[in-house]
């Protein structure tokens, strides 16, 4: 299988995961979305730590980058559960398009380095995709209201949430790529998870173990979702082995439309006409920041 259809396979699980959370898993807290999301995909990749290499022969350096990356990846998935469970599909993944934005800012602020004119041409799509989201709140006979939309975004509960996690997901983007350097890409996928997983097992089921009950008394639909990101994982790394992590991103962005459409059709969510070419402009932008 080439990276193309990995990257596809992947985007597909990520929206699948996440609709399939949402419409199996509504009664569960974002707590314990985590333990589906992190604990189970972290037990379900088990058999890929075969080929780990010893733990003792890492550095200092890598165990720090994984200190500062675990916690910052425990709240944005706290954040993107509450965002997805509560609010529109597709008036909050489309959000995380603005990752690559963040990225962009980060880089100027930090290490001074300038947007290229693509980079800043996939922004300003990004942005046009953000204000065509929430364009019902502007009026074309009225150049005042022409930013409302944008205001409309930080009003908008789950779109405030998402932006929260892009922005999160902008800085892990950078810590990751400094862990990945200490082991194979394969492995390093399952062995990340199976951290994040005792780590949810650690703060959210120790201290209320009731937590296991409700995970058992839901236990094939909290399996699914455990497998659907498990193959998300996966595929994720199998892709960046065969091509630049930038192509195999933009690619899987199309996890933004998917996730559009899975709204529309499931949840008769309104507004496909303007969320959808909305999403597309989201999309377009990333791909020119990122190819």
């Amino acid at each position: 299988m080439n990276w193309i259809a990995l990257a596809l396979l992947c985007a597909f699980a990520l929206a699948s995961a996440d609709v399939a959370t949402k419409a199996w898993l509504q009664g569960f807290s974002a707590p314990e979305l985590l333990v589906v999301r992190f604990g189970i995909p972290g037990l379900l990749m088990t058999p890929l730590l075969l080929g780990l290499p010893s733990l003792t022969d890492l550095p200092l350096a890598f165990w720090g980058w994984i200190a500062l990356l675990i916690p910052l990846e425990l709240a944005a998935m706290l954040l993107y559960m509450a965002a997805i469970r509560d609010h529109p599909l597709s008036l909050t993944l489309p959000y995380l398009a603005f990752t690559p934005v963040f990225v962009i800012g980060v880089a100027w602020l930090v290490l001074g380095e300038r947007v290229s004119a693509r980079g800043a041409a996939g922004v300003l799509l990004v942005v046009a995709g953000a204000w065509l989201l929430n364009s019902a709140h502007a009026r074309a006979s009225d150049w005042r209201s022409w930013a409302a939309p944008f205001a409309a975004i930080l009003d908008e509960p789950g779109s405030r949430m998402m932006l929260a996690v892009a922005a999160i997901y902008a800085i892990t983007a950078t810590l990751g790529k400094g862990a990945m350097r200490y082991l194979p890409p394969e492995s390093f996928g399952a062995f990340y998870f199976a951290l994040l997983g005792l780590a949810v097992f650690v703060l959210f089921v120790l201290p209320r173990p009731r937590v296991l009950l409700k995970l058992a008394s839901h236990f094939w639909r909290v399996l699914g979702v455990g497998a659907l990101m498990s193959l998300m994982v996966y595929t994720h790394f199998l892709a960046i082995q065969e091509v630049a992590v930038a192509y195999m991103i933009a690619v899987k962005r199309l996890s933004l439309l998917i996730g559009i459409l899975y709204g529309a059709l499931l949840f008769q969510e309104t507004g496909l006409a303007a969320r959808l070419p909305a999403g597309a402009l989201m999309l377009a932008g990333v791909m020119l920041i990122l190819v």
